[in-house]
């Protein structure tokens, strides 16, 4: 089995993120609008805690972010490559771990319909639904890690 690490992403990353977010195979079809043109910036990666699981090749498996002001995970991606392999709950042992480390007692998710089962079996307890706005044509599953 392959050795995986958990970094913190620097502006660097930015190209890597970006590609692994809009290639994602879980935004195919309906869910595309969501991910069309969009770009994780070097200020977006400086300004928040975005880390980055890696093999030994610094080869980018996946990433999440987390909005420490707001107590939400923004994104959370692992590359169709690395599906299955642990990545995902990696990056959520490590997220859970930063929201307490800086004295959050739960985070928010709302998540991309299709992850809803994911983050119900890393941790997360579905707390209610958030409607469709703007581009987003879909009701999106709201959920919560709760930390203490």
């Amino acid at each position: 089995m392959s050795e995986f690490t958990v970094r913190r992403a620097d502006a660097d990353d930015s190209k890597r993120l970006t590609r692994l977010v809009r290639n994602s195979r879980a935004y195919r079809g309906d869910y595309a609008t969501m991910v069309e043109g969009y770009q994780v910036g070097g200020a977006y990666i400086e300004h928040h805690s975005v880390f980055v699981a890696v093999d030994a090749t610094d080869r980018v498996l996946g990433f999440y972010a987390l909005l420490v002001d707001d107590a939400e995970l923004d994104l959370a991606f692992v590359a169709d490559s690395a599906q299955g392999l642990g990545i995902g709950r990696l990056l959520m042992e490590h997220m859970t771990g930063q929201a307490a480390a800086a004295g959050l007692t739960a985070v928010r998710v709302v998540a991309h319909p299709p992850a809803e089962e994911f983050y119900l079996r890393t941790g997360a307890v579905r707390t209610g639904s958030v409607p469709p706005a703007g581009h987003i044509h879909w009701e999106r599953p709201e959920l919560r890690y709760d930390l203490a």
